[in-house]
């Protein structure tokens, strides 16, 4: 089945230890579609100036993403400038030119209408809203946030909540959103707001996944060459969607190795800046660190 997310596509410069990239291929919907690309059909939309270069929508096209959805408009392309430490969990926003996507409106084209599998990428609760609005009846419908709209518009967010499926936010996030230290605590009051299940991500400590009844912990994969982790959580997400949209069936057991393969999908994208691994493996990559991740975490 398709899958339908609405977000960022960015133009970023990132510096880490390891080195610099500038003005690079970025944003929150580009790094999921690639990663949900493995998986499943992914359409995209998004809005991008006259300044995004040509030859990142041909690749978005050569991962069979539909583009159908992403605008081209005059002006300029939302750009991020970010810098990690050694603390690869927190980046340091340098500068952020919002440009046209501070005036992002989706408009949804008629042949998205009926993806089974939405993922709402991090943006404006309202216009998150928006979109939901236009589409016909998801199987899924999943979304991500960020401090900035927790703090800014925490009623529309939380009104939000009451229409999805699975909820993604980072342990911070989860923590300032409901004023619980406690994760499991803070995973509680975020579903009695309203949504069925809630992933935590933790970083190079893995991830939570909280339903009414359930707790699944998942440790991070372990890698000896860590470059960049900006896009880790879009790409973890795009796995953990994609997958499930190939499995056809949202099931307790499907969600769980969901999760597993969306951990996959992110060490290939913290092994080099940009997307630059990401778009180079190929389904035996993925399968291979799939089996080393099992041997991992059985006993």
């Amino acid at each position: 089945m398709s899958v339908l997310v609405v977000g960022s596509v960015a133009l970023d410069t990132t510096k880490t230890p390891f080195g610099k990239c500038k003005n690079v291929l970025g944003g929150s919907a580009t790094y999921f579609s690639v990663s949900a690309s493995f998986f499943s059909p992914v359409n995209i939309v998004a809005v991008v100036g006259e300044d995004f270069p040509k030859e990142h929508i041909r690749l978005l096209k050569k991962k069979g993403i539909n583009t159908e959805g992403l605008q081209v408009k005059k002006g300029k392309t939302f750009r991020w400038e970010g810098e990690y430490g050694f603390d690869f969990n927190n980046a340091k926003t340098l500068a952020t030119h919002l440009n046209l996507f501070a005036e992002f409106d989706p408009t949804i084209p008629a042949k998205y209408k009926r993806c089974k599998y939405l993922f709402l990428a991090n943006i404006d609760p309202e216009i998150q809203q928006h979109v939901l609005k236009q589409v016909s009846r998801p199987a899924l419908v999943a979304s991500d946030t960020m401090n900035y709209w927790i703090e800014n518009k925490p009623k529309q967010l939380i009104r939000l909540l009451e229409k999805i499926d699975l909820f993604l936010l980072n342990e911070a996030e989860a923590r300032q959103l409901t004023g619980e230290a406690n994760l499991a605590k803070a995973a509680r009051s975020i579903i009695n707001m309203g949504t069925k299940r809630v992933i935590i991500k933790r970083g190079e400590h893995g991830s939570l996944l909280f339903s009414l009844n359930s707790i699944f912990s998942v440790p991070a994969f372990l890698l000896e060459s860590i470059v960049d982790p900006t896009g880790a959580g879009d790409t973890f997400a795009g796995g953990v969607i994609g997958y499930l949209a190939q499995c056809k069936n949202i099931t307790e057991a499907n969600l769980r190795k969901a999760i597993v393969m969306g951990s996959v999908m992110a060490t290939f994208t913290i092994e080099d800046f940009s997307l630059r691994r990401l778009v180079k493996i190929k389904k035996p990559n993925i399968n291979e660190r799939f089996s080393q991740f099992k041997k991992q975490v059985r006993f």
